[in-house]
């Protein structure tokens, strides 16, 4: 199997993007770790228990991506339970949605520590796990807007995922040497039940798909098969790349 014997820790891995990575990653032989928040435990229980059911191997962990001490704990618990940790995937994320005008200042820096924070923090704690278990990869979770000023999103956003994009590019640079790959997902819009409310208003759903050459979003398994193939060995040769999932979207 793909990733048959690999640790692998998602974040915000409760629901979503993150759920459908780990369910991914599980189907193919990876023990995967779901950190999320504490208040998500429920629904991240629900999701190992889902990966079990189907034959897999996976753990619920409480991580706040933005505070240090619990990525040490989640570290520490992967380490106790599993010995080692290969891959890493950083993908909790927010976006609020207010244009520069308007963004409040303690949104932006929530968001600031969210997705840049949280990102730098797990890669930190992360490479001397990885260094130590021979390699092994890094995927951050950026987007479209990481990779081109994106009319639809706002500004905050733009300016998060862009510097994830970079981050991953400086990891790539400096580790490779330790056999540590670092990449990340630049997806467009992902069909999630979030969009599909965004979508009951026919302007912004035509915005959306609009700018899609495909002219379709992408799905949570488009995004997750594209993880599966940075974090297997078929990626082997893939280092500091910002790999777009967007249907052609950038290249428009």
């Amino acid at each position: 199997m793909r990733l048959e014997g690999k640790v692998a820790l998602v974040t915000g891995g409760a629901q979503g993007l993150g759920a459908a990575i780990a369910t991914r990653f599980a189907e193919v032989g990876a023990v995967v770790f779901l950190g999320d928040l504490a208040a998500k435990a429920e629904t991240g229980a629900a999701t190992a228990a889902a990966i079990k059911a189907k034959g897999g191997k996976a753990f619920f962990v409480p991580l706040d991506v933005t505070s240090e001490p619990s990525w040490v704990d989640a570290f520490a618990a992967v380490i106790k339970e599993m010995g080692k940790l290969d891959i890493l995937v950083n993908n909790a994320g927010i976006s609020i949605r207010e244009p520069i005008e308007e963004m409040k200042l303690e949104n932006l820096e929530a968001m600031l520590a969210v997705n840049i924070k949280g990102p730098f923090l797990g890669c930190q704690h992360a490479i001397p796990l990885l260094r130590k278990a021979g390699g092994g990869s890094i995927i951050n979770m950026s987007s479209q807007c990481g990779l081109i000023g994106h009319r639809y999103s706002a500004e905050a956003y733009t300016t998060t995922k862009g510097a994830v994009a970079l981050l991953t590019k400086s990891v790539a640079v400096r580790h490779g040497k330790d056999n540590i790959r670092s990449n990340c997902l630049c997806p467009c819009t992902v069909d999630t039940p979030m969009v599909q409310e965004l979508f009951k208003n026919p302007e912004r759903k035509q915005e959306r798909l609009g700018e899609v050459p495909l002219g379709k979003l992408a799905t949570a398994l488009d995004v997750a098969n594209a993880a599966l193939f940075l974090a297997s060995s078929e990626g082997a040769f893939i280092n500091g790349v910002a790999f777009p999932v967007d249907g052609g979207s950038v290249a428009d």
